[in-house]
């Protein structure tokens, strides 16, 4: 498990915004992973996808990474900031907004 465990941390430090979900920004495969992509969007956040169901080791080892039991995930500057209703509630309260910007994170 180590060698997708050095994937994904890999793949959060590489880039700045990072949402591990079920299909892509285009083609969402879930209605939760279609939300956080629209609050992204919405935020004109520039983001890494990582479509989990593209590799089924990688599906479960982002969740065992995490200690999550679900997908979409998104971290921010490498930080892990939750699901799809974290994500929403910090949206509607102003607290993602804020943290985009504490984080520089355009």
């Amino acid at each position: 498990m180590s060698s997708i465990f050095d994937q994904i941390q890999n793949q959060i430090d590489g880039h700045d915004v990072v949402l591990y979900m079920k299909g892509n920004e285009k083609f969402p495969m879930c209605g939760f992973s279609a939300t956080v992509v629209q609050v992204l969007k919405n935020l004109n956040v520039t983001f890494e996808v990582v479509d989990v169901m593209q590799d089924s080791e990688l599906r479960e080892g982002v969740k065992q990474f995490t200690n999550w039991p679900t997908i979409p995930q998104l971290y921010v500057k490498g930080e892990f900031m939750g699901g799809c209703d974290i994500i929403k509630e910090m949206y509607q309260s102003g607290e993602l907004q804020a943290l985009f910007a504490d984080k520089g994170v355009v």
